[in-house]
């Protein structure tokens, strides 16, 4: 279990990550997203002992890592982006080195390498140099390294990062399995991969936690009632009177152009008015072939991006009232001033 308790990171007058709360549990893998700069490397950073905390603590299966640092970094296993490997060793040589590292007992070394191995599926490649293996297995080799020495908990950074899509499946596929015996802390920017792999997600923004809920939650929350998705051939452009035609609806909005010379628009209406019979009837009416209408469902793409541009444009307003307040602040003083003046008078 991972427990992190009002961290905040302080870099002189800025502040990296802001007073985050949350917990992961034991066996779970918590999806961990965010913008660049968001503050996801800090806090993943401060989780593994790299960076100190400057508010706050952190808790790794009952040892706080600013207080018992060993025993805490002991039941880490750390797969940080981009990892430097060492392209001049064999595979089960990095993976020698990193038992060494962690000190595993010589008479468990070599059971401990080849667990690892199978876990990560490296036995084929074992006696291959770093230098010659894919991409998707420099990942697993970067991944074995953390798994060596059995640790309870796994914390993966971009774990998929430049990866085809063969290899991001392996490699989810490989979490999976990973998360029956271990918990994880998952950072990616791919979001269908942290939807598929994870049981809650957690978005941050601006060193601050905006959301932190399931999948499935989150993509609810970002539903729009009454929103379709329709695909049409549209060779005398009549979509853009269709509101005319239909005054139900409140907003048309093209969404791409296909290569086939489709377009694909959203509609959306009122929540108590189902548009689709006027639509089959109006559009071939207007020469509008109808390839496809379904009514448009929420991802958690959707629901990312709705968070992060409302912490957007709610920035501006916290910024206006606090200039509010100290506008008044201000103006108090002065009367307060003024008031005084005028008593000693």
């Amino acid at each position: 279990m991972i427990e992190v308790k009002n961290i905040t990171k302080k870099y002189g007058n800025f502040e990296a990550v802001q007073d985050l709360n949350f917990t992961v549990n034991d066996g779970e893998i918590l999806g961990f997203l965010g913008p660049n700069g968001a503050g996801k490397s800090t806090t993943m950073n401060m989780i593994t002992g790299y960076i100190e905390p400057t508010e706050g603590s952190i808790i790794v299966e009952g040892y706080d890592i600013s207080k018992k640092p060993k025993q805490a970094k002991k039941q880490i296993g750390y797969m940080p982006e981009n990892v430097p490997l060492y392209p001049e060793l064999t595979v089960r040589e990095f993976i020698q080195y990193m038992a060494d590292l962690k000190g595993v007992k010589r008479a468990d070394k070599k059971a401990e390498i080849q667990r690892v191995m199978e876990a990560t599926g490296l036995v084929d490649v074992q006696k291959k140099l770093i230098r010659n293996l894919s991409r998707g297995y420099k990942q697993r080799v970067s991944m074995a390294g953390a798994l060596v020495g059995n640790p309870k908990v796994l914390i993966l950074d971009e774990p998929t990062v430049g990866l085809d899509p063969k290899q991001v499946a392996e490699i989810r596929n490989l979490i999976r399995e990973l998360g029956k015996t271990h918990t994880i802390l998952l950072s990616s920017h791919i979001l269908s991969e942290v939807s598929q792999v994870s049981k809650r997600v957690l978005i941050i923004n601006k060193g601050k936690i905006v959301a932190i809920d399931t999948p499935e939650n989150l993509e609810n929350k970002a539903k729009v009632d009454n929103v379709l998705l329709l695909t049409v051939e549209d060779k005398n452009n009549h979509m853009k009177d269709l509101k005319k035609e239909i005054p139900e609806i409140k907003q048309i909005e093209l969404k791409k152009e296909n290569t086939d010379g489709t377009k694909q628009y959203t509609i959306s209406s009122d929540e108590k008015v189902d548009i689709r019979k006027k639509l089959f009837e109006v559009l071939p009416k207007k020469d509008i072939t109808i390839f496809e209408l379904k009514k448009a469902e929420a991802t958690l793409e959707d629901a990312f991006l709705g968070l992060i541009n409302k912490e957007r444009k709610t920035e501006p307003e916290a910024k206006t009232e606090k200039t509010k307040k100290e506008k008044k602040a201000k103006e108090t003083k002065t009367e307060k001033k003024d008031k005084k003046k005028k008593e000693e008078k």
